[in-house]
Formats: C-alpha cells, structure tokens, sequence
C-alpha cells in the first residue's frame, strides 16, 4: 500500500558500490574533480551525466563523504544516491546532505526502514468521570533491537528527508498495537506530520487501510498534529483534517497556546479536540496570566464544540484548577508515564 515514493522503502546501504552525483552544471564541478583526484578517488561520467565514484568499503565511503562535505554541503542543488557494485539499480536521488544523514547514521535507517520500534501508551483521563478516555501512542524503541531517542529519531528523519517513512510507519503501528491491547470505545491520539502528508488522499490509503485491516473503529481514532510542526498552509491542513473526518476519524491540534498554535488558528481549523501546552498549564493555580489565558481558550473552544486537553498536569492542583476551569480532559505524569500496556485504573494517582 506504501506506493509513494516518499514514503517507501529505503534500499540497504552496500559495504561496497557506488556513491552516484548528479553535478552537471554544479558551480564548483573542477574543484569537486580535483578533490576527488587527491583524495586518490577514481570516477567516471555516465552518458546521462551522472558521475559514478566507487568505495571498497565503510571507510573508504566516510573518507569518501568527508573529502566533498566542504564543498557540497554549502551547495543544496547537489543531488546523490548510491548502487551496488556493477550494478544498474540505485536507490532514488535525493539531496546530497540527506543521503549524508543517512550514510551517516544508518542505524536510524535500518530503524525506520524495518520498523524497529513499538508504542506506549500514555493515559488520557476524563476529569469529571475519573475513568480513562483515551491513551496517546508514542514511538519508543524495542529493547532487544537497536536503541534510540524517540526525539533523535524523528529530528534525523526530517533532516534525512525520511519523515514520511517514519510518520506512516508509526501511524500504522498505533493502529495495530491498539487492535490488540484496546477495546472498542478507548480513544487512540496518534501523532503526524502535516508535511509529510503531500497528498491527502493518495498518501492517506496506507493508514485508512490499515484501519479496515486491524478492525478498529474509525470513531476511536484521533489524529493530531505534533508539535515540531508548524503550519505553513493552513489549507492543506484543513484538506487532511476533511479526508480523515469523511472517514470518521476525528482530528486534534497539539500545543494550544504555543508558538503557532494560536486561538486564531483554533478559530480556523475547528478540529475535534486540541491540547493545551503544558507550558501554561504548567503551575497555572499560582498565576492568574495563565489562568486569564487558560479561559479564553476555553471560550473559544466552547463556542466551536472543541474538547479541550491539559497537557503535561504534573500537580494535583494543577488538575483541580483544570476541572474548575471546565476542561474535560487531561494528561501528564500525574495520571501516568508512557507505558507499554495500558493501566486500568489512574485514580487515586499513583504511578
């Protein structure tokens, strides 16, 4: 189902082969040669002005990529690939600091590529009820396989041109992880990246697909915008949001109240939830700022039928003045720490 170029899978990087340039017209093309020459590094140009550079091994190929970073690195129209030795087939070109990226941390690759992660899950409680809502799935690392830092990984993904890859792989592992450990009924919050999204309704199939694969319900998912997204375009945004809610799914925006996370844009976008920042929620009971702001947010959201979240409630006052405040919903290490199965019960509030 994965027919996207972008969000394909990403050939194995050879021992040995071949690092591909395509340089015609590169405004230091003699001093790219000349490096290439004292660094005792043999080429050729193929009839489609490719330029071919084989490496015998890991070595070779790091001295390789650290002999043309002075050049190529300032340069962002360079374009490069790699193939195996004596063959025809390459992976597809992209821009030569995110092939650098990759060649240089192909662990991340190989995380991404083979899905080498799982989810946990975060409680979300309703704070009238008591009971839990929903959970939000967050990529963590499998302990047998190789580790990482979930932030690690998605920052080397947007630079290695890879988050695509990353965001459709962990919106389709929410979904099947919570085919087996949720009942109907339990919200899932699953993160994604707008910009990853080029085309709402071709590169959407995979995660709808996946929905009818691992029967759960539309109506207890909900994706929402993370936030090392900004938004650029608030009508693609709005194009995601309509292809997911005419499937039933509903929408969150995250980190209400921060950087672009505006009121104007909960005006704008009217999505079914959103999630107040934990920056203002943050010891809001001891400052009557983040209270004034905290209000407006809800008479915004009120008046549009948005459900709001608190994120990040670390306190028990800060939960009280958030129930006070007629906010329904809530999240933070006070109710409970990303775990890899779910809790049944987050009241009374121990962890």
């Amino acid at each position: 189902m994965n027919s996207c170029r972008n969000c394909g899978y990403i050939p194995d990087l050879p021992s040995s082969g071949n690092l591909l340039m395509k340089l015609k017209g590169h405004p230091q093309l003699e001093k790219i040669e000349e490096v290439l020459q004292l660094g005792d590094f043999t080429y050729r140009l193929n009839d489609n002005n490719i330029y071919s550079i084989p490496y015998q091994n890991e070595e070779t190929l790091n001295k390789l990529i650290q002999q043309l970073d002075p050049i190529l690195l300032t340069n962002e129209y360079t374009y490069a690939t790699y193939s195996v030795e004596e063959s025809e087939h390459f992976a597809n070109f992209v821009r030569y600091e995110q092939l650098r990226e990759r060649i240089m941390n192909w662990p991340l690759v190989r995380v991404i590529n083979e899905g080498l992660f799982t989810q946990h899950m975060q409680p979300i409680v309703q704070l009238t009820t008591e009971e839990v809502f929903g959970y939000e799935f967050l990529v963590r690392p499998i302990q047998s396989e190789l580790s990482f830092n979930p932030g690690t990984l998605f920052s080397f993904s947007q630079k290695a041109g890879l988050q695509s890859v990353l965001d459709s792989q962990a919106r389709i592992s929410s979904i099947e992880i919570s085919s087996k450990l949720l009942r109907n009924g339990v919200k899932r919050f699953i993160n994604f990246l707008p910009s990853s999204i080029y085309d709402p309704n071709h590169c959407l199939k995979s995660t709808l697909y996946a929905v009818e694969k691992y029967g759960v319900q539309p109506e207890d998912l909900i994706f929402e915008v993370v936030e090392t997204e900004k938004i650029h375009d608030i009508d693609h945004l709005k194009n995601i949001f309509n292809v997911y809610q005419k499937q039933g799914i509903q929408v969150a925006l995250d980190d209400l109240g921060a950087g672009f996370a505006t009121v104007d844009i909960l005006r704008e976008l009217k999505p079914n939830f959103a999630k107040i920042d934990r920056a203002i929620i943050d010891h809001c009971d001891q400052y009557t700022e983040k209270q004034t702001k905290i209000k407006e947010i809800v008479n915004v959201a009120d008046a549009y039928g948005i459900k709001l979240l608190a994120e990040g409630i670390e306190r028990k006052e800060e939960a009280d003045l958030c129930a006070e405040l007629n906010i329904p919903l809530a999240q933070g290490y006070y109710f409970g720490r990303p775990k890899a199965e779910p809790v049944t019960n987050v009241f009374p509030f121990a962890n």
